[in-house]
């Protein structure tokens, strides 16, 4: 089976220094690795012309594709477009197509007053010995090269633009070109267990697993994706073995299982919620809308989400959600009793047919002997009655919330569950 390999380049000062973080290597990693390529190596370089062109060097030896992203904008720093140029034996001239869309974007969407600035005019000069890969999001066109074999695609940085670029123009174009193996995945969603727990009870099975099928373990807060990957030439028969092994894979790790695709624990609840036309509403202290977050970000959320109040004040808890003062002054604001309330007090206010409430003490600060940092009370209720628990994290503080976040998710679903099994 033919192998294909790639390197991906992002350049960049403010990545070096930590000021920017680099997100544009995983997803272009993630995107070849659906389609059979591997990634060899990643590697990240400063705004500077010896070093841009070292990496190119190094890269070319091995990689059968390299990807660069960055360094393509209308600043001084931004030096990759006219080293490309150089590198590659060609000249910058002005693309007649890239210019009607930076006017267009420019006296049309941004309705910038006045006229192009000659450096957004320069955004349209690409070497000449290149093929233009149109940029619809942005006004920097990506860029592909080809020498000795290798192809060399130079996108923009900007992680939206790159993104379209990678999916819609240079994985078509890669997967038309150059004799990919078939790549068969199927990813499960465990919640509750660590990832050595699953990697234990699966051993024996892993074991025995044939050498082109691998499984990997994807832990996330709380989280622990398995992915199965097949690969081979024949894609029926890649499938048909994959189904079988999927199956005994799901069996092995039934208890923990939240979902056999490779979707969230938020998405998880939504599927659930919209498959009885079901809503949902939170009442946050100690997250801080971050569960609103996370139940809010997917495109269709508003079906099954309907809103969340925010009683990061504890005046907020008595006006808005009937929490009784004396239960603040008593209990305080991290109790059973609190949460119980929030919850109840969401259920009139917003609606649903289910909630959940959190409170607790994320630090660095803010415990005391009786109530520690990382103490947190969850409360999940529907018409039927609210039901609450108390947690204990040990991280810092956005952990904690992430942690909070998945437990009470992870709640909510068994709630959803148990109703709509009733």
């Amino acid at each position: 089976m033919h192998s294909v390999n790639a390197s991906v380049i992002t350049i960049g000062d403010e990545l070096l220094i930590g000021q920017t973080i680099d997100t544009n290597s995983a997803f272009i990693a993630r995107e070849l690795t659906r389609i059979g390529i591997s990634v060899r190596r990643m590697v990240t370089v400063g705004d500077d012309w010896q070093a841009i062109r070292h990496v190119l060097d190094e890269e070319s030896r091995d990689a059968d594709v390299i990807i660069i992203t960055g360094g393509l904008g209308p600043t001084s720093d931004d030096i990759t477009k006219p080293l490309l140029a150089q590198y590659f034996g060609g000249r910058l001239v002005e693309d007649e197509q890239v210019l009607a869309h930076i006017r267009y974007l420019f006296e049309h969407v941004y309705r910038r007053p006045g006229p192009l600035l000659e450096r957004n005019r320069r955004q349209a000069e690409v070497p000449d010995n290149c093929t233009v890969l149109m940029n619809t999001r942005g006004t920097a066109p990506g860029m592909l090269f080809r020498k000795e074999g290798k192809m060399f695609f130079s996108l923009p940085g900007v992680p939206y633009e790159m993104q379209d670029l990678l999916t819609r123009q240079v994985v078509p174009l890669l997967k038309n070109e150059l004799p990919l193996p078939i790549i068969v995945q199927q990813t499960l969603l465990t919640v509750g267990v660590g990832e050595s727990v699953l990697a234990e009870k699966v051993s024996d099975w892993e074991a025995r697993l044939p050498n082109h099928m691998k499984l990997a373990y994807l832990p996330h807060f709380g989280t622990v994706r398995l992915r199965l990957t097949s690969n081979g030439n024949e894609k029926n028969g890649l499938e048909e073995e994959m189904e079988a092994r999927f199956a005994e894979l799901k069996e092995l790790v039934a208890e923990w299982l939240v979902a056999d695709e490779d979707i969230t624990l938020s998405q998880a609840v939504a599927v659930l919620l919209k498959s009885k036309k079901q809503t949902v509403g939170t009442a946050e202290s100690c997250t801080g809308g971050y569960l609103a977050h996370l139940l809010s970000r997917d495109p269709g959320s508003s079906s099954n989400f309907k809103g969340s109040i925010v009683s990061y004040d504890n005046q907020v808890k008595i006006d808005v959600l009937g929490v009784s003062p004396q239960t603040l002054e008593t209990e305080g604001a991290v109790s059973e009793t609190t949460v119980r309330q929030m919850a109840a007090g969401a259920l009139k206010r917003l609606g649903t047919d289910f909630v959940v409430a959190t409170s607790g003490i994320m630090g660095p600060d803010g415990g005391t002997e009786r109530k520690a940092v990382g103490l947190v009370w969850i409360a999940v209720g529907d018409r039927a009655g609210i039901e609450a628990k108390e947690f204990h994290f040990r991280f810092d503080r956005s952990r904690n919330i992430e942690q909070t976040s998945i437990a009470a998710l992870n709640m909510l679903r068994k709630r959803i569950v148990s109703q709509q099994r009733g």
